[in-house]
């Protein structure tokens, strides 16, 4: 009898160990679970031959930026599916190679593609999904409609899959049906417990409808059961962390970043880390709590090692916030140089919104305000283009928001104050709102 994995897939492989641990890793890959490197291991120890273990190694080394071994895994999976496997993983080795070679537009039509033919296929499925899925990293505009015109296609094709439910979720939350969103997450989540993708997705909805309570609350009753290395540890912290500064409450915002997040303490994949490290010192400076400098050296260090070239625009905004954050003005005008030039060559699909956020939180940072507007307020329905979530897209707006407050037009600021105000219930939002009438 052929080995299946959990959609009902045909898996070619003679060794039902090499089966099992393969099922096993995918699970754990798809709830972002700890031990699913050592699971694919396990997989390819049974059977050496057996690519879609490979290739699914291959994309946690990505998660990691261990690009030389993945790229080295995909090809190796390229090579042995091309003897052994069949049609539906030959197009799946495929679709993740692309993937894993960071050839984003290729990926997401391969991903496409694919799905017509096998929609159950769950692991091609989730590339285009999620905050830093190739939908997101497209730099198209309406990439969080995208997901959810995705999921809702092929919803018919997985039913009450828990996997799916996360992911349907979190799609429909990010493009504003919050309470259709935040039921069907729930419901996931109570499908298995052990799922840190539906936990971070509950916060999403939690933080998009005003429940900090309840996303308090789910954090420190559910991170513990999470080990440390799992790969959203340290980002669910950061959104108790932004909890807490929505109170106002800078010592534990700190306190968190000093315990999960920083560098030294951090276990999370490069991308996660240098996001959710920059994005939280910068709210609280941005929202007037001193920041030790020593603090920003030591994640400026951390990140010029992790992305020392100008790479996805979700990351070279965060780098500028760095550079900003600690007057390195020759880095980012040598990021925003080659930014430019990626422009100017038609090779940045974001657009233009990304060298504008560059200088924008350069000019925040020299204490420029009508500056900052000046950069930001041409690209602001853009911002959605660097991908990322509305969460953490959100630090643009405060950014623009706050050198508008700063830089004598309160009038302005009250305008967009009272319109998030409408979208979503905000502590914050209401004292900004009470100092910018005063």
């Amino acid at each position: 009898m052929t080995d299946q994995d959990r959609y009902g897939l045909n898996l070619s492989t003679a060794s039902s160990v090499a089966a099992e641990a393969y099922r096993d890793g995918i699970d754990l890959l798809l709830s972002a679970w700890t031990g699913a490197a050592e699971a694919f291991d396990r997989s390819i120890a049974a059977d050496p031959e057996f690519a879609l273990s490979h290739i699914a190694r291959a994309r946690i080394h990505t998660f990691y930026q261990q690009g030389d071994i993945a790229r080295k895994k995909a090809a190796l999976a390229r090579e042995l599916v091309a003897r052994n496997g069949s049609e539906r993983e030959r197009s799946h080795v495929e679709t993740l190679a692309l993937a894993v070679e960071g050839r984003i537009p290729a990926a997401l039509a391969s991903a496409l593609t694919h799905i017509e033919v096998w929609p159950r296929d769950a692991v091609v499925m989730s590339l285009p999904l999620g905050a830093f899925g190739l939908f997101a990293f497209s730099g198209m505009a309406d990439h969080d409609q995208a997901r959810v015109d995705l999921c809702e296609r092929f919803a018919q094709h997985y039913g009450e899959d828990w996997w799916f439910l996360t992911y349907h979720g979190w799609s429909l939350t990010e493009n504003g049906a919050v309470a259709r969103g935040r039921a069907i997450t729930e419901r996931a989540l109570a499908m298995r417990r052990a799922n840190a993708n539906a936990v971070h997705a509950l916060l999403h909805a939690m933080f998009e409808d005003g429940s900090l309570a309840d996303a308090d609350a789910l954090v420190t009753q559910w991170l513990p059961s999470y080990e440390r290395t799992g790969i959203l540890h340290g980002h669910i912290a950061w959104h108790q962390a932004l909890g807490a500064l929505e109170h106002g409450d800078a010592s534990r915002a700190l306190a968190i970043y000093a315990d999960v997040l920083k560098p030294t303490v951090t276990s999370a994949p490069p991308i996660n880390a240098i996001s959710d490290e920059a994005s939280l010192l910068w709210r609280l400076a941005a929202y007037g709590h001193a920041v030790p400098e020593d603090l920003w050296a030591e994640a400026d260090a951390f990140a010029q090692k992790c992305f020392p070239k100008s790479s996805i625009p979700f990351a070279d905004v965060h780098m500028a916030l760095f550079a900003a954050a600690t007057r390195n003005h020759a880095a980012l005008e040598a990021r925003l140089a080659v930014i430019e030039q990626r422009l100017a060559e038609g090779k940045l699909a974001a657009g233009p919104v990304v060298p504008q956020i560059c200088r924008a939180v350069g000019a925040f940072a020299e204490r420029d305000y009508p500056a900052c507007v000046r950069h930001l307020e041409p690209v602001l329905d853009d911002v959605v283009r660097i991908g990322g979530s509305h969460a953490q897209r959100e630090i643009i707006e405060d950014t623009f928001i706050v050198a508008l407050m700063r830089g004598g037009e309160p009038a302005r600021a009250r305008g967009l104050l009272d319109r998030r105000l409408l979208r979503r219930p905000s502590p914050r939002d209401r004292s900004w709102l009470a100092a910018a009438i005063a």
